[in-house]
């Protein structure tokens, strides 16, 4: 049971690294490293990055990291290790790569299972080449999943529109195609149980997607688990799962049982990222501002340039505030940089001080006082520097995300949609909100009106929804995801029983206190400063009432659903309550959208 509190990154970023030793356990007290290249593809890149720095694969010898499909020049001295998909098209590369004898030695992992036929042509590729000495291990390592926190993970990055809720749900699509869906996320999360090194016990709703997957996947596991001898859950080959003592309960979700929340503006730190910024796989991207200075006339406007920033686990600040409501990062930003300057302001009246004239006793007393403390300052540079860094990056973000939450009144989209989701009392109609051309996108316009549909106890009368869809042509929406909600509302029968999202709600606080004097970074006049209540999300629910049978023992939940959005981030108390009850949820999700991509997809879908 203790396993299951090692960090989720912790794990699976000790397989990479038993991989990338050439499949033998790193050793601890060496700094010695055998240089070799690391060849991967796209989907093995998307699987690396988000665990592994390029300073933490340099530590381990890795001199190259270069994709398997790009020109490569021979390195004859250096072993390579491949870390690929099983695909026919990267086992023609790697036969082509072993006939121009590129590397030294090859060091085959695939990510998943290698079909026999697939590895027969790999050897005889190896024979013909006279180069069967030289490929000296072959590995499945089962690494068919992303991680991208320690209580998070997903499946793919690559292709993820095969996988999507679009995908899953079109009404055109064929037996084989839903078939190969089905394969395509049973393979994935096998490799993620076999990883973790434990058998769940699976539960899922009946009659849908999630069922279909939980019976493939059940079956997957038992035909394992038969043959004692090559089971993957047993014995040397079980790696860290065998210093578990309990299964882990897993609790497949269909995206329909709550489709309001991915369409739900967010107020949260890491979600508002995923909402309005550039994000995907730990990295954000933010456009430069370019400052007040104007173009000349007739010269082309400046292209803005784009920054990338990697907000990881070891970004303290991240890690602390991710989960706060937005208000809360600005002010703790501000905070921060204070505290900087403070620190910065003594090293310079140090500095000044050392450069005392005089020899008058007091002088050299202070001087060598001083002295000490310079010292000491000197020392903590780099810490203050990093410091520094990480100010700068979440000054450039939370100054990004604040220009969209001003610009578009997000403030006052989370706000009101809260309380058509908590079925609170509405201080502003509707249709003024969609009819108001200063608030929002038309994107903003129809998330809004999309989860008024979806949780209102009655759907609109006629009349009242021909109003709606006036105002909304008019404000320049495209109305084809409503074609497709008003489908699944009455397939699903949800106008009879809607989705209950409890009292959630949010609570105004008043005005900002630091974020508001003259000094600070972020100018927050206009903006509301909201607090979250405890959220109480289908999903959420069933989690909790799953986590709490007494029947039902279990030290560690593993959620995952057929589509998420990372709204669900933000719902750290139901981590924090069963974390002191000495359990823990994971996360995880056969696809990552934010809300405007979950748009292109209910939009291609209502056109069909």
């Amino acid at each position: 049971m203790l396993m299951y509190y090692i960090s989720m990154m912790f794990l699976f970023s000790a397989a990479l690294k038993r991989m990338l030793n050439f499949n033998a356990p790193p050793l601890k007290n060496t700094t010695e490293s055998v240089w070799k290249v690391l060849i991967y593809d796209r989907f093995g890149q998307d699987i690396i990055s988000p665990l592994l720095s390029v300073k933490e694969l340099r530590d381990m010898g890795i001199t190259l990291h270069l994709l398997l499909h790009t020109d490569r020049d021979p390195i004859p001295d250096v072993p390579a290790i491949y870390f690929v998909m099983p695909t026919e098209e990267n086992t023609d590369r790697i036969c082509q790569d072993l006939r121009n004898q590129l590397y030294e030695s090859y060091y085959l992992n695939f990510i998943s299972a290698i079909s026999r036929s697939k590895l027969e042509d790999i050897a005889s590729a190896a024979l013909a080449a006279n180069a069967v000495n030289q490929v000296t291990k072959v590995f499945d390592q089962y690494l068919n999943f992303i991680t991208l926190e320690d209580d998070m993970f997903i499946l793919c990055n690559q292709n993820k529109e095969h996988i999507s809720y679009h995908a899953i749900n079109k009404p055109d699509i064929m037996d084989t195609d839903m078939e190969a869906i089905m394969d395509t996320i049973v393979d994935s999360l096998f490799c993620f149980f076999v990883t973790l090194g434990a058998v769940p016990i699976i539960r899922c709703p009946r009659g849908n997607a999630a069922e279909m997957v939980a019976v493939k996947l059940d079956k997957k596991l038992r035909e394992n688990l038969r043959d004692a001898r090559n089971s993957l859950f047993t014995g040397d080959t079980m790696g860290t799962g065998q210093f578990s003592f309990q299964r882990p309960l897993f609790v497949l979700a269909d995206r329909n049982l709550d489709l309001a929340t991915p369409l739900h503006h967010t107020w949260t730190y890491q979600a508002l990222i995923h909402d309005v910024l550039d994000f995907h796989l730990n990295r954000v991207s933010v456009e430069e501002s370019q400052g007040s200075e104007a173009s000349p006339a007739g010269a082309r406007p400046k292209k803005k340039n784009k920054k990338s920033y990697d907000l990881t686990g070891a970004d303290k600040f991240w890690q602390k505030h991710k989960g706060s409501p937005f208000p809360e990062v600005a002010e703790a930003v501000q905070e921060e940089l204070d505290t900087y300057r403070a620190q910065e302001d003594e090293v310079k009246r140090l500095k000044s001080i050392m450069g005392l004239e005089g020899e008058d006793d007091g002088a050299i007393s202070m001087l060598s006082d001083n002295t000490a403390k310079l010292t000491s300052a000197v020392s903590s540079l780099p810490e203050l520097l990093e410091k520094k860094r990480l100010i700068d990056l979440h000054t450039n973000v939370a100054t990004a995300v604040l220009d969209h939450i001003k610009s578009r009144k997000l403030d006052v989209y989370f706000e009101y949609e809260e309380k058509l989701m908590s079925k609170s009392t509405l201080d502003k109609s509707l249709l003024d909100i969609i009819s108001d051309p200063d608030a929002g996108t038309v994107e903003d316009k129809m998330r809004l009106f999309l989860i008024y549909y979806i949780t209102s106890q009655q759907p609109p009368s006629e009349a009242d929804l021909e109003q709606y869809k006036k105002a909304l042509v008019d404000a320049g929406c495209d109305l084809s995801s409503l074609n497709y909600i008003k489908q699944w509302k009455a397939f699903t029968k949800m106008a009879a029983t809607p989705a209950n999202y409890g009292s959630s709600g949010v609570k105004p606080m008043g005005l900002f206190s630091r974020v508001m004097n003259t000094g600070s970074q972020f100018v927050m006049e206009g903006v509301k400063n909201l607090v979250l209540k405890q959220h109480n999300l289908p999903v959420t629910r069933i989690l909790d009432n799953l986590m709490e049978m007494k029947s039902n023992p279990v030290s560690v939940l593993v959620c995952f659903s057929l589509s998420l959005r990372p709204f669900i981030f933000s719902l750290i108390s139901t981590n924090i309550k069963h974390a002191r009850q000495g359990k823990r949820v994971l996360y995880g999700c056969s696809e990552l959208f934010n809300a405007a991509q979950f748009m292109k997809q209910l939009s291609q879908l209502g056109q069909k």
